[in-house]
């Protein structure tokens, strides 16, 4: 069964669409949010309708309010791993950080960003302490091997959240609750899914009793999700690719959502584009480098929730093709000016 076209083809802008340049909105440093809302759901919320060309503000708690009926929302449950890992040269002392970044398949090792990566010899032992060491095992590609198998599930022992570089503070110990999602099982990311970090338990109940669904998928966020767009024409980008799981259970439930005309909201960019990739290639379980820029044709969202995104970033180039170029650019200037509170920490749109 293959799904079909749900969000209209917007007209492209009379500026050039692939023009690195049409996405560069600068944002006051005073409004990138470097501490969560305490109450998540209070977040402030942008509702953009593309049909009547509107932009409503309100806060996320009354996000129901603008939902048609029984609404599915599909939710990415990765969890973001302590990947920052400060610790020191067996050989001579010295401080060395690792930043991991894609686990490989003997279940030890990793691709990794190492500080400081001259100092650092191949071979050499470093020491992370509770008994978690690792060597560098290849300079060039930067992979280190762990002295443990599944490493991943002892890291809370030993690192730091990897919180993102606009974000001017270490980690601290809220950051453990703050930057998961309330759904969030399963360890991979290097970075929040953060669209989602805006619901609660309790407001998940809510909109479960009122007739809306959840489904979940699993897409691991990886660095690549930082690198801004380069390339004066955007479409030569080098999209990174990420790793991504749909069960069987969760895709059948989803083409029977569509096939019975329930709406389906992607929470984040990130499930939008797991749910595209498997609309177009029929595999549950691989990894995707879609990107998603102004003239795509959505096969499966009729909803997107998201933040307010990076000027030059590819997750600004897919909202601003689900939403309407024009629609979006506006709808950012008018979140400047209303003073909403921009990326990770950030305040939400809902785009319907």
């Amino acid at each position: 069964m293959t799904f079909q076209r749900t969000a209209a083809l917007h007209p492209l802008p009379a500026n050039d669409p692939f023009d690195l340049n049409a996405y560069g909105t600068d944002v006051p440093e005073d409004l990138i949010a470097q501490y969560p809302c305490p109450d998540r759901d209070q977040a402030r919320l942008m509702v953009l309708d593309r049909r009547a060309k509107t932009i409503h503000h309100d806060v996320f708690s009354n996000v129901e309010q603008y939902l048609p009926s029984k609404t599915i929302f599909v939710v990415n449950n990765s969890k973001v791993i302590p990947a920052r890992l400060p610790g020191r040269k067996a050989r001579t002392g010295g401080e060395v950080e690792v930043f991991l970044l894609k686990p490989l398949a003997d279940g030890c090792s990793f691709e990794a960003l190492l500080k400081p990566l001259k100092k650092i010899r191949e071979g050499e032992r470093m020491d992370f302490g509770f008994g978690i060491s690792a060597v560098l095992a290849d300079k060039e590609k930067r992979i280190v091997r762990f002295n443990v198998k599944n490493v991943i599930r002892r890291l809370k022992d030993v690192g730091h959240l990897p919180l993102p570089p606009y974000i001017k503070r270490s980690d601290e110990p809220l950051d453990r609750d703050y930057y998961q999602n309330v759904y969030a099982k399963r360890l991979g990311s290097v970075a929040s899914p953060t669209a989602g970090l805006h619901f609660t338990r309790q407001r998940m109940r809510r909109l479960r009793a009122r007739g809306h669904g959840f489904l979940e998928l699993t897409l691991h966020i990886n660095y690549g999700t930082f690198k801004p767009v380069e390339t004066p024409d955007i479409r030569r980008h080098p999209m990174h690719e990420e790793s991504y799981t749909v069960s069987a259970a969760a895709h059948a439930a989803l083409l029977k959502a569509k096939t019975g005309g329930r709406p389906v909201a992607a929470v984040g960019t990130t499930s939008c584009r797991v749910m595209e990739s498997v609309a177009a290639t029929g595999v549950l379980k691989g990894t995707t480098d879609l990107f998603i820029y102004p003239g795509y044709r959505f096969k499966v969202a009729d909803i997107l929730l998201t933040n307010f995104h990076l000027p030059h970033s590819t997750l600004l180039m897919l909202v601003c093709a689900f939403g309407g170029y024009d629609l979006v650019q506006r709808a950012y200037a008018q979140a400047i000016r209303e003073r909403y509170r921009f990326y990770s920490y950030g305040d939400a749109m809902l785009i319907l």
